[in-house]
């Protein structure tokens, strides 16, 4: 009858997506969620949000059909597309037409694979030209051509040095957000029935972003997404689904009214012993599910076990608080005393990134690096960390600095292959304090896993864990919030606004930024200019070129 429920509700909306008491656990783990159901009407641009790692991109992957549930049913009516998270960023040594051929219907993903592994064969004599020719009029017959048509437009639009042969053109050519935004425009303008894109707004700069919101909103296709941007989630998502508790739940308005929605329905949870039956008759009928599905197959015991555990310690604690306990992520951003001019940059410059320009940075400022992607923000932390040199000037410190510097990629050679709780451990020298520090960071669980499995969250967490521990006076931020869910990165923001130190951070998350006190920014012909306050940089990223914005600004000599 559930089938039969599920394929009426899709008759009903060419474009919906209907989600039905989904459930999953990765292989060789406890049940990520076993009680997911929401639905997506056509048109409808609904955000998936929740904690880091409660399973927001496993759903997007299920319904893309790239993983298979465990229980419940799903359908998405019409054509689809997706965006992973890491698109044209785990194979840099692929081409162009490699990258986008991954986001192309099914059909002709299929066929533009067999036409680049038969160009291969043809370049290494292991074809005869009949494989190839055959590839080639597949692709033709398919739409291939059209499709390349469509990705010249996005790319004339989306790439600065524009793009002449996508077959020979390399992915890492690009900066990562030129990659991002070729695609979400091939996505976007598709005319596809559904779309799947999960954090689209990473690796984009902040005009980018206020792009990508006027596509959205202009899309006509059935939308969900994954994102923490919170200005973002405020402008273009009309419906909120919750992932939490193991379920979900959905807010049918938009994040901006979402945090008051949420407050209101934790405080009707709180009838504890409703709360309590409710919970524990669904517990206990899940439990039962789990056992006839392991008397009929052997594979299911663990799970059948697990699901009887829960029920058990569920009923062992008695009537619980609400069920969906706010995380808590206690971050203590100390910092220490030093002089009162933190760093001197006299004459700096890198390259053709941008023009020689100086500064002086105080204990205690907040100093936003803004600009377009590829202008050198991240060049120039890297200079102040000392990763880099510039090519002109020089950078100097005061005494008693010390600085810690957070990486926009969350990879750290030196934490590959270990343990959490190894490194934090070394930090700290105390068994019990390493696992209190990881508590307050929602790392408890986690403890034991080794840095590069984890996710890009918990990465993220764990460096601003290590950062904390270390104790320095100067922070040096390099997207600090890109990977983090909103529970971690107002968790940072509420401690970067007591940390006794400075901060530099390169940031295009507005609210982050918000709450810092100036703007140093890079235009894309390299002009550096100082701006006093999020205001007047707001304004500036919007229309760059607009002489009367600028002038409000000062142009560092």
């Amino acid at each position: 009858m559930e089938g039969i429920a599920i394929r009426a509700a899709i008759l009903g909306g060419v474009s919906s997506i209907v989600v039905s008491e989904l459930e999953y656990a990765p292989p060789g783990a406890d049940q990520l969620f076993f009680d997911v159901s929401f639905g997506v009407s056509p048109g409808e641009h609904a955000a998936l949000v929740g904690v880091n790692g409660v399973g927001k991109s496993t759903i997007l992957r299920i319904l893309s059909g790239e993983l298979d549930s465990d229980g419940g049913e799903f359908a998405v009516g019409g054509s689809m597309l997706t965006m992973t998270q890491d698109v044209g960023m785990s194979r840099p040594t692929d081409t162009l037409r490699e990258m986008l051929i991954e986001v192309a219907t099914p059909t002709l993903r299929t066929a533009g694979r067999a036409l680049v592994a038969a160009e291969r064969a043809l370049a290494d004599g292991t074809d005869d030209g009949m494989g190839y020719a055959t590839a080639l009029t597949d692709w033709g017959d398919l739409g291939g051509y059209e499709l390349e048509t469509r990705w010249q437009s996005a790319a004339h639009r989306s790439v600065k040095s524009g793009v002449d042969d996508f077959s020979t053109r390399l992915v890492s050519e690009l900066s990562g957000g030129e990659r991002k935004r070729m695609v979400l425009d091939l996505l976007l303008t598709s005319g596809a029935d559904v779309l799947l894109l999960d954090e689209p707004d990473n690796y984009l700069d902040i005009p980018t972003r206020g792009w990508l919101e006027d596509q959205i909103r202009a899309c006509r296709s059935t939308i969900l997404m994954v994102s923490h941007d919170r200005t973002m989630l405020e402008r273009v998502a009309t419906k909120i689904v919750v992932i939490e508790g193991s379920g979900c739940w959905v807010h049918g308005g938009s994040y901006m009214t979402f945090p008051e929605a949420r407050a209101k329905r934790q405080e009707l949870l709180g009838d504890d012993l409703k709360l309590w039956n409710d919970e524990e008759r669904r517990l206990f009928q899940h439990m039962k599910i789990m056992k006839q599905r392991a008397a009929q197959n052997f594979k299911n015991a663990t799970k059948a076990n697990g699901a009887e555990t829960r029920w058990e310690k569920f009923v062992a604690a008695g009537p619980p608080p609400p069920p969906v306990p706010n995380q808590q992520i206690h971050v203590r951003l100390r910092g220490a005393d030093a002089a009162r001019r933190v760093a001197k940059l006299e004459g700096v410059s890198m390259g053709e990134l941008f023009l020689p320009f100086s500064d002086e940075v105080h204990h205690g400022e907040r100093v936003g690096l803004i600009g377009p992607n590829g202008t050198g923000k991240s060049h120039l932390l890297g200079a102040l960390a000392g990763s880099k040199h510039p090519d002109q000037g020089t950078i100097t410190f005061g005494p008693r600095t010390s600085v810690g510097v957070f990486t926009q990629i969350n990879d750290r050679a030196d934490f590959r292959g270990r343990q959490c709780f190894e490194i934090i451990r070394d930090r700290v020298f105390d068994d019990e304090k390493s696992m209190k520090a990881l508590a307050r960071y929602g790392l408890r669980l986690n403890a034991r896993q080794e840095f590069q499995t984890l996710s890009g969250g918990q990465k993220a967490r764990l460096e601003i864990l290590c950062l904390e521990l270390e104790g320095h006076n100067v922070l040096l931020l390099d997207e600090p919030t890109d990977n983090l869910d909103v529970e971690s990165s107002e968790a940072l923001e509420q401690a970067l606004e007591g940390f006794e130190g400075t901060v530099v951070a390169v940031s295009h998350d507005r609210t982050f930024l918000a709450q810092f006190d100036r703007f140093v920014m890079i235009t894309d012909g390299g002009e550096v200019y100082a701006l006093p306050d999020y205001e007047v940089a707001m304004a500036a990223l919007a229309a760059p070129d607009a002489l009367a914005t600028l002038r409000l600004a000062k142009n560092l000599t």
